[in-house]
């Protein structure tokens, strides 16, 4: 049977989706372990609920993740969900040879997916059950300019986990949730003057993060029978 209250791991927990899903499940009752390379910024998450820990992270050290995952497993005796939020978006043009910031958004979103799976995967199995859930974007169904790199990365993490859910044993569920335009700090880490005018005008529907965090909890709490594939979220006003 499944638990009520469960073990989630969140990764990219410090702000943004990460750190609105780690607080609306901790108020749900679950009990949240959250991580992210920002410790002050974990410390202040921490402040806000007794049933949040947290933990120091980089999800591209495949050993600093499965440290987060084995930690988990040695406060609680198992791990019920994990929610693969951690990414980054520095939008630009090809032209523009951002090379080592392509080399950034590959190695978080797309090695740091497939860290998490690869720590999360063997407990999994051992306990009979678990839950993956990825948080890709709209990004991954469509590509405009400046996002090429971006996309890619995102088509990735949705190819990855629509293969993990086509190969998984029944008793894992496997759910990706993509959103439109969220109000996070994403936008913040463009670096390509033209790339970041552009997304501030797009930003300007966006939604709260909180309006994925309750997409997260729709999915995880549904009997163990009924696995949510994949739920896109976009703001009312977002036709692309």
């Amino acid at each position: 049977m499944e638990p009520t209250t469960k073990v989630v791991l969140v990764t990219g927990a410090s702000s943004g989706i990460g750190e609105a899903v780690a607080l609306r499940l901790a108020e749900e009752g679950h009990q949240i372990v959250a991580g992210a390379r920002r410790q002050e910024r974990l410390d202040a998450l921490a402040r806000h609920h007794d049933n949040i820990r947290v933990r120091r992270l980089d999800v591209t050290e495949r050993a600093d993740v499965a440290a987060f995952v084995g930690s988990a497993v040695d406060e609680f005796g198992r791990v019920d969900v994990l929610v693969n939020n951690a990414g980054v978006m520095p939008l630009s043009r090809l032209d523009a040879m951002l090379v080592d910031e392509w080399d950034r958004m590959l190695d978080v979103n797309v090695r740091g997916l497939l860290h998490g799976i690869a720590a999360a995967l063997p407990v999994f199995h051992q306990q009979r059950g678990g839950h993956v859930v990825t948080v890709a974007s709209v990004g991954a169904h469509e590509v405009v300019p400046t996002s090429a790199v971006y996309s890619a990365t995102k088509f990735a993490a949705w190819a990855i986990t629509e293969g993990l859910r086509l190969e998984a044993d029944p008793s894992l569920r496997v759910t990706t949730i993509t959103p439109g335009v969220v109000e996070s700090e994403l936008a913040e880490t463009i670096s390509d003057p033209g790339a970041r005018a552009a997304m501030r005008e797009y930003r300007r529907n966006a939604i709260p993060p909180d309006a994925i965090a309750r997409a997260v909890s729709f999915a995880i709490a549904q009997p163990a029978d009924v696995d949510v594939n994949e739920i896109i979220v976009r703001p009312t006003r977002q036709r692309a």
